[in-house]
């Protein structure tokens, strides 16, 4: 099927995840990552592709777009898919970012966080397709 047919079948993910993002940013963001995760988690090949290609990064926050552009990062490696060209320009965290406020935790989260997330500066222990 072609990429031109999957985006007119499937404008849905696309749409439902630019959504997701910005009530992330807006707050409420517990379950509005827990939605992306889920949606990541179905994609799969030109599907994915479709999906996450149409993302304007530059009207979310730094957080917001640098968690997004690591779980579309880990979700493209997973798949063997190339990221989208928009999570380049996304430039990682100043400070670093931790889940958790556990000093030991932390120690945890610096050697243990997936490489996509570490390269942003947020240190958490579970990626797309991990629950914690």
């Amino acid at each position: 099927m072609s990429e031109w047919v999957l985006a007119r079948a499937l404008p849905e993910p696309a749409a439902r995840l630019r959504s997701l993002a910005h009530r992330a940013d807006e707050g409420g963001a517990d379950a509005a990552w827990a939605e992306i995760i889920d949606l990541l988690q179905k994609r799969t090949g030109v599907d994915f592709e479709v999906t996450v290609r149409d993302v304007d990064s530059s009207v979310l926050s730094p957080f917001t777009a640098n968690y997004l552009a690591a779980l579309v990062e880990s979700t493209a490696a997973r798949l063997g898919e190339t990221p989208p060209a928009w999570t380049a320009t996304v430039a990682p965290l100043a400070t670093p970012w931790f889940g958790t406020e556990l000093r030991r935790l932390r120690e945890h989260l610096l050697l243990h966080a997936p490489v996509a997330f570490r390269r942003r500066n947020l240190f958490v222990d579970a990626g797309v397709g991990d629950r914690v």
